[in-house]
C-alpha cells in the first residue's frame, strides 16, 4: 500500500511542477491561482511521502519520489510546454526510469 502512496506522491510532485510552469506563463489573478494549486499539490505530495516513509526506507522512498517527479516533469515539459526532445534527454530519462525500477526491485 505504501508503494502506491509513494507513486501517487510522485504524481503530485509532477502536478506541482506543472503548476509552476503554468504560473510562469500567466499573470494577474490566474498566476496566483496556479500558485495556490502549487501549494495544494505540494502539501498533498509531502503528506503522502511522509506516510510512505513510515514503512519504506527513507533513501529508497525519497529517490523513487524524486525520480517519478523528474520523469513526469520532463514528460510534461515535452508534451505540454513543448520543450525539445533530444536523443540525450530520452537516453537519460530512460536510465532514470530503469534506476527507479531497480530501486523498487532491490528494496525490502
Amino acid at each position: 500500500m505504501n508503494w502506491i502512496l509513494l507513486i501517487i506522491a510522485g504524481l503530485f510532485e509532477v502536478a506541482f511542477a506543472f503548476c509552476l510552469g503554468k504560473a510562469k506563463e500567466t499573470n494577474g489573478n490566474e498566476m496566483y491561482l496556479w500558485y495556490v494549486g502549487f501549494l495544494i499539490t505540494l502539501c498533498i505530495s509531502m503528506t503522502l511521502l511522509i506516510k510512505a516513509t513510515q514503512t519504506l526506507p527513507i533513501g529508497t522512498a525519497y529517490a523513487v519520489w524524486t525520480g517519478i517527479g523528474a520523469v513526469g516533469t520532463v514528460l510534461v515539459g515535452i508534451f505540454i510546454f513543448k520543450e525539445p526532445t533530444t536523443l540525450s534527454r530520452v537516453f537519460f530519462l530512460t536510465t532514470l526510469i530503469l534506476s527507479i525500477v531497480g530501486l523498487k526491485i532491490v528494496s525490502h
